[in-house]
């Protein structure tokens, strides 16, 4: 059960960071970044009130900082999809998501198997695959330097996200979650307000952030039940399948070209994937 929950929760992450991602690039990051925590916030209310449970304060901080890294990992995913290629920045930053809740994992005392750690090798060329743009392609494909960049920092904001949600247990029920969705607003107007960027939503299609933001709602609570019921390196690893759908989705409806070598990093970063969950 632990594993369908994690897939589920990577279609989830899958098909919201697609609508987020097209959203910002027909309007603007971070007014679309808002939206997607305000609908986030509405489905968490909404869990929370509906399933009974009892969070301590502990359980609470750990929903704050996992929100944190929520709004982190919004803001840098959208802005690297809007200015890049949805192929290079979502295949990144599921990596960069796998790889912390392991370290982290370890660090508190699970021991992963073999596997993982050939997972966690065999990601790290694929990032540089994912990331090498062709000679023939760099006329166009400037951008992807930048998005690259993005793609990272989302993964640790993702993975910060993973790691905090983690430590939330079962009985604490879903005001945690509710709490971290407040917590990624809060972070995502103070983060507006450092880079002078405009937050306020203005556009009819700012509003599809919404939609974007309760498919990720939703993939976070199948994380944390799957979190719940088994290793939290393995529901983490499993859930940064996401990227996979996002490809699929941007190939499919944008017409994006994946260069030969980004091919074989997208397979490799599957391989890694599936590699930690085997183990």
């Amino acid at each position: 059960m632990g594993v369908l929950l994690a897939l589920a929760a990577a279609l989830g992450y899958g098909l919201s960071d697609f609508v987020g991602g097209v959203a910002a690039r027909r309007s603007s990051t971070w007014p679309v970044a808002l939206l997607s925590q305000v609908g986030g916030l509405a489905g968490a209310v909404v869990l929370a009130a509906a399933f009974a449970g009892d969070p301590t304060g502990g359980d609470l901080g750990w929903g704050a900082l996992a929100g944190i890294g929520a709004g982190m990992g919004t803001v840098f995913l959208y802005r690297g999809f809007a200015g890049g290629r949805m192929g290079v920045v979502a295949p990144v930053s599921a990596v960069g998501a796998a790889i912390l809740p392991v370290i982290v994992g370890v660090a508190v005392g699970e021991r992963p198997a073999v596997l993982v750690w050939l997972g966690i090798v065999l990601a790290l060329p694929a990032i540089w695959l994912v990331a090498r743009v062709p000679d023939e392609g760099r006329s166009t494909d400037e951008s992807d330097a930048a998005a690259l960049r993005d793609g990272v920092l989302a993964g640790v904001g993702f993975g910060l996200l993973f790691v905090a949600m983690g430590q939330v247990p079962e009985e604490a029920g879903y005001w945690p979650l509710a709490t971290g969705q407040v917590t990624a607003l809060v972070a995502i107007v103070v983060g507006a307000l450092l880079a002078r960027e405009a937050w306020v939503p203005s556009r009819r299609t700012e509003l599809w952030g919404i939609v974007a933001g309760i498919l990720a709602s939703a993939a976070v609570l199948s994380f944390l039940l799957s979190s719940q019921r088994g290793l939290l390196a393995v529901a983490a690893v499993l859930t940064s399948l996401y990227p996979a759908f996002t490809v699929v989705l941007a190939t499919a409806a944008l017409r994006e070209h994946v260069y030969r070598t980004q091919a074989v990093g997208l397979v490799l970063s599957g391989c890694a994937v599936a590699l930690v969950a085997a183990g």
